[in-house]
């Protein structure tokens, strides 16, 4: 019987070596080998090519096509029936996609993937849900809490990965649920699930599944507590469609980005608020950003972000008091912190302000994270209207990007963002100059645009 032997892989990109390296040749990360026992190689797996959607082309010798010559199907995505995950997705699920859903524990993962099955199985399309985590009972309990289920919706508790494989070849189901990678392992690797070459292989199977078999497969992924999926980083370059759930425990909205979308854009967010029976879709964002939003109090300003071709209207909020110590404290929740100390010395640098004396805590409402130059003249507005307790009128919204010469610089798609703050009832825009000579005004009758070339004309509208 041959011996199992001892390998060392890096846990960023998968490189094998037999040796611990202090920093791996391939992606020169450092301190990224971990040591795993790895058995001889089977005749697992064999060099496959793909071919024509839905069709197997294991083991055939196969020849080089023209482009011109190759058809796709022009009706290849199944809709969820949630558009805010239709919308991340890039229009829906596509066929023989391979989709990787990481996030925090308890985020909502399995509850967002267990409800995008009950839409699709009102829709009549066939998906098996397999989980490794929790038994067939457990998976009925959390189903009944989001409502009643209908159509063929199957479920699996298993972790061998060969029989999950079999299940799969066997009833050909047109989307399938892995729930979660790090719990699945296949026999031939000897080392334990959840390791690097586990989830490695792992993860090549079921996208040799869905290439094959033209099924759409969704992995759930844990992550670590830096926020990035567990496992090696070759598990991201293998899916074509990288999701990330996040979001504020002790809050109830959850956002979903793509981090990577092959057949789609990785601009786009989609916005649920949890609730008692699962996630609700949140279709006004800028409505929910802003409930409970203070009037009349100073330290509080209305921008507008873009998520994608989204535009998301949410208020900053800063609090600027004298200090007691010799080292003024700051703190930024939400916001870049090095951003907010920028912004300052340029207020301290170009009007005069000092604030060296001040402790500063810059907030966004609601538990958003955002980083866009667009909020930067907002964002000044705010520090301002707090150092001086004056109040900003609460019809007003700001956005611009600022300069180190506190000049205000054209930001993109200004007339999604003017439109969405005339719909959300604002009467006054303050913009970028450049902005304002350049849009068409006649799109947003009704609401007072205001251009401003430096942050010095801010001060007139306090």
């Amino acid at each position: 019987m041959a011996k199992n032997k001892i390998v060392f892989f890096c846990k960023e990109c998968g490189y094998e070596s037999s040796k611990w390296l202090g920093q791996c040749p391939a992606c020169k990360e450092w301190d990224t080998f971990v040591e795993e026992p790895v058995s001889p190689k089977t005749n697992a797996y064999k060099s496959r090519s793909y071919g024509s959607i839905g069709k197997s082309s294991r083991f055939e010798k196969r020849e080089p096509e023209l482009l011109s010559n190759v058809s796709i199907v022009e009706d290849t995505r199944i809709l969820t029936g949630m558009k805010e995950l239709d919308r991340v997705l890039g229009g829906g699920i596509v066929v023989g996609g391979l989709v990787l859903v990481g996030g925090d524990p308890g985020i909502g993962k399995s509850t967002l993937l267990l409800q995008m099955c009950k839409e699709l199985s009102y829709s009549q399309h066939k998906v098996l849900y397999v989980s490794g985590e929790e038994s067939l009972k457990q998976i009925k309990m959390r189903a009944e809490r989001l409502g009643k289920f209908d159509g063929e919706l199957l479920l699996l508790s298993e972790t061998n990965l060969d029989v999950i494989e079999d299940t799969i070849t066997r009833i050909k189901p047109e989307v399938v649920i892995i729930d979660s990678i790090q719990t699945m392992f296949k026999e031939e690797v000897s080392s334990a699930p959840g390791s690097v070459s586990q989830i490695r292989e792992t993860t090549g199977t079921l996208m040799h599944l869905a290439k094959d078999l033209a099924i759409s497969i969704f992995i759930v992924g844990h992550v670590t507590k830096e926020g990035v999926v567990a496992g090696p980083r070759v598990l991201e370059h293998m899916v074509d469609t990288v999701l990330y759930f996040e979001g504020d425990g002790t809050a109830s909205f959850r956002i979903l980005r793509a981090v990577k979308n092959r057949f789609g854009s990785t601009n786009e967010i989609g916005v649920f608020e949890m609730r008692g029976n699962g996630l609700a879709e949140v279709v006004n964002p800028s409505e929910y950003m802003l409930k409970g939003k203070p009037e009349g109090e100073s330290g509080s300003v209305v921008t507008c972000l873009m998520e994608g071709t989204r535009p998301i209207l949410v208020e900053i909020q800063a609090l600027i008091s004298r200090t007691n110590f010799n080292m003024p404290r700051r703190t930024a929740a939400g916001m870049d912190y090095n951003r907010v100390n920028l912004l300052m010395a340029v207020i301290e640098k170009r009007l005069g302000v000092s604030l060296a004396d001040c402790d500063a805590y810059v907030n966004i409402a609601g538990g958003m994270r955002v980083n866009e130059p667009a909020l930067d003249l907002a964002l000044i507005a705010a520090i301002l209207s707090s150092y001086r307790n004056l109040a900003l009128d609460s019809d007003t919204i700001i956005f611009g990007e600022v300069g180190l010469a506190g000049e205000v610089r054209a930001v993109t798609l200004i007339e999604q963002r003017v439109m969405e703050s005339a719909k959300m009832g604002y009467k006054r825009c303050i913009l970028p100059q450049v902005n304002l000579d350049s849009m068409e005004q006649d799109k947003v009758n009704g609401m007072e645009l205001i251009g401003l070339r430096n942050i010095r004309e801010i001060l007139n509208y306090m």
